[in-house]
Parts: structure tokens; C-alpha cells; sequence
């Protein structure tokens, strides 16, 4: 039986990849999914890429993903609508959903006829061509805006970033340049935020599957950290990921995830309610420089199981009871207080893993431990708490959707 407006409600969602800007896709589905189930409707994400919020890694968008569900929002990953019908949409693999409103939240392109029909330039994306100034190929006109073409602060090259802060940041210094002031805009990174229920994720540069399809050289850094000083009341968890470059160190890209706190990371300050003295973003950059001089060495989550059949020695160096509650298929349990002692527990001759919860006993461990041992010993980056993230088991598979 067809159920009523206020119980079936069916938000799509679909990565923007077809266009030829890089996608974006995910975040306005998510935002109204989010919205439409605080007010008590029954909603449906179908998304076409093989995760929520295609910008963000995959890692980073398992948590996320686990809250849409945890709020009854049925999320069908994989899949795209093919078809829509008065009272429900098709699915790509047949199935047929019920819904009284569908909301199409593909990605967008840039509507720039009026500029066509102007004459101006108009680039390989299909936005307004414009230099360093913003200004078109009419030295007498500028643009600003998702129309208009951002500089990748990456590469450089052309891209198309329809986002408000930009269009509002790019509108001072078209007027400086007016006013007959010299002016070029900054690259563009991007960067996004969204709330999903209570956590809220945010993005800036490239992510890891981008820089792999580019080719480009790059190191990833995973870490937990509080939102504040962990001796003042109400702190709570962020996941913080930056990719950098291991050539230089520059940072090409950031993700967060949490609760408190992830939209000010690009701007930090501190203060006991609202940050430490050591605040993720300064220790993303710690832990980056470790590894880009060679202090460290860091496997990522998904390593472990090909480092093992490898020959290397896996260790959990957190507390007995930690491991108990859970722990990663053939981890020795030796916590770090304990190394010095049972360091004759360790297999001989083979190379050396080992993990906490969140990397920071990891770290003191492998420092220690390569010293102890006389072997080079990395850490699994992000600790256990970034591994158990990624192989969180989904759900059950649910009833079939009503036809």
C-alpha cells in the first residue's frame, strides 16, 4: 500500500563526475536528506559512487555514512535512478522505490550563455574564461562566481569550484582592480563543509583518490585528537586526514570529521574551550615532517593484511583491556609500558608493525622498539581507531523496497 507525503520521501543523490569540473556531489543530497528526516519524513539517499560524500576518502566518509543510518535515512550506495515515475523512481538494478518527492541533487554547470552570446571566452568546462584578475577576455568586463573559472591551487590549471565563499571572496578584488589596484586571485582549494545529523565533515584541496588518478606524489596522515584541551569539560573527538606531498612538504589536501571544531581548522587559535596548545592541525604537520625526513615510517589501514602475509610482526601496544574489546586478526598484545620487559616476546629476524588507538603510543613505540631491536619498525597511521573506521561491517541487508 502507498504510504503517505509525510512517511515516504526519497532524496537522491548522485556524484557529479559526468561533469567535467571535479565532483561535488554528495553534500547538497546529504544536507537534505539530513533536513527532511528531522522532520519526520522517510528518506532514501540513492548515491552513485560507492560512498556518501564522494569528495571525502572513503575513511573518512564511513563515519558519517554510519550516522545517516543510525537516523533511519536508507542510503542504496552504487546505484543510480533511472527513471521517474508518478509515485516512485527505478533504479538501475530494477528496483522500484515508493515516493512522493524526489529531489535531484546531480552536481551543477555553469550557466554562461549570456557571456557566450557576449563574445567571451569560454572555457574547456564550459565557465567564463578569466585571468589572475578575474577579468574576461573583454578587458572592459570581469566575472566572479560559479560561472566563472577558479585557478586550481594545485595545479594551476582552470577548474570550476561553484562555491559561495569563493564567489564572495573573488568580489574585492574585482573592485580592487576596477579602482585601478593591482590584484590577482589565490588558487582555489575548494574547500566545504557539511553537517551530517550531529557530526560535520569538511574538506579542502585534493583527496587521496584524486592525487592517485593524477599520479601525484603524496604521503597521507591520520590522527584523533580532542576538539579542545582534554582537561576542560566537554571535549570530543575529531578525525583529522592530511595528505601532503613528501618531496616538500606542501599540504595538498585535508578532511575532518567530528563533532566540534571541524570547521575552524583552517583557522587555529588557542584556548582551553577551544583548542590545545598542540592543535591537530599543528600536530598533522608534526607528524608530516616526521615522516617526510625520515623519523618515522607509517602504514596506512588497509596495509596491514599484505605486511603480514609479508613476514611482518604485528603489534598492539595498547593496554590488555583495549585489545579485549577489540583488536586487528594476528596483533601481538604487548602494550608499550610492558616493551622494555617482554621485547623477548618479539619474533626475531622479521620486520616490525605496530598500532594503538590512535597513533600516539604508536609512535613512541616504534621509536622505541627500533631502538630496542635494531630494526626499523613503522607505525599504522591513524591507529586502531582509523583501521576499525574502514572495516566497520555494514548492516544487514534490508527488506526489499516496496514496489
Amino acid at each position: 500500500m502507498r504510504t503517505s507525503p509525510a512517511e515516504a520521501l526519497t532524496a537522491l543523490s548522485a556524484s557529479a563526475a559526468a561533469w567535467s569540473c571535479p565532483p561535488r556531489g554528495g553534500f547538497i543530497g546529504v544536507e537534505a536528506a539530513e533536513n527532511l528526516r528531522e522532520r519526520g519524513l522517510d528518506v532514501t539517499l540513492v548515491e552513485l559512487a560507492d560512498q556518501v560524500l564522494p569528495p571525502l576518502d572513503a575513511e573518512m566518509a564511513a563515519p558519517p555514512a554510519a550516522k545517516l543510518r543510525e537516523h533511519d535515512v536508507r542510503v542504496e550506495l552504487g546505484t543510480q535512478v533511472i527513471k521517474v515515475l508518478p509515485d516512485s523512481v527505478v533504479l538501475a538494478d530494477g528496483r522500484t522505490v515508493s515516493a512522493d518527492l524526489v529531489l535531484m541533487s546531480i552536481g551543477v554547470r555553469p550557466e554562461s550563455t549570456l557571456a557566450r552570446e557576449a563574445g567571451l571566452e569560454i572555457g574547456e568546462r564550459g565557465g567564463i574564461a578569466v585571468d589572475a584578475a578575474m577579468c574576461t577576455s573583454d578587458p572592459a568586463l570581469y566575472a566572479v562566481g560559479d560561472a566563472a573559472e577558479k585557478r586550481d591551487a594545485l595545479s594551476g590549471e582552470p577548474t570550476l569550484i561553484p562555491l559561495a565563499n569563493l564567489a564572495d571572496r573573488h568580489g574585492r578584488p574585482v573592485a580592487d582592480a576596477i579602482a585601478g589596484r593591482e590584484v590577482g586571485a589565490r588558487g582555489a582549494t575548494g574547500t566545504a563543509v557539511v553537517r551530517v545529523f550531529e557530526p560535520t565533515a569538511a574538506t579542502t584541496g585534493w583527496n587521496e583518490k584524486r592525487l592517485r588518478a593524477a599520479g601525484r606524489p603524496y604521503q597521507a596522515v591520520h590522527l584523533h585528537p580532542g576538539s579542545h584541551a582534554s582537561y576542560y569539560p566537554g571535549a570530543s573527538p575529531i578525525a583529522l586526514k592530511v595528505l601532503f606531498d613528501p618531496r616538500d612538504g606542501r599540504i595538498l589536501g585535508a578532511q575532518a570529521v567530528g563533532t566540534d571544531g571541524v570547521d575552524k581548522r583552517i583557522n587555529v587559535a588557542h584556548a582551553p574551550p577551544c583548542g590545545s596548545a598542540k592543535d591537530p592541525v599543528n600536530m598533522a604537520g608534526m607528524i608530516a615532517e616526521n615522516l617526510a625526513t625520515g623519523t618515522a615510517r607509517t602504514v596506512q589501514w588497509h596495509e596491514p593484511d599484505a605486511v603480514l602475509a609479508d613476514g611482518a610482526v604485528l603489534i598492539d601496544v595498547r593496554t590488555a583491556a583495549e585489545h579485549a574489546r577489540g583488536a586487528i586478526p594476528g596483533a601481538l598484545n604487548l602494550p608499550v609500558d610492558e616493551l622494555r620487559a617482554r621485547q623477548g616476546e618479539i619474533p626475531a629476524g622479521r620486520p616490525l608493525i605496530v598500532h594503538c588507538q590512535v597513533g600516539l603510543r604508536g609512535h613512541t613505540a616504534a621509536r622505541l622498539l627500533t631502538q630496542l631491536t635494531g630494526r626499523p619498525t613503522a607505525n599504522l597511521d591513524g591507529g586502531y581507531a582509523t583501521w576499525a573506521a574502514a572495516h566497520t561491517t555494514e548492516p544487514a541487508t534490508p527488506a526489499p523496497l516496496a514496489a
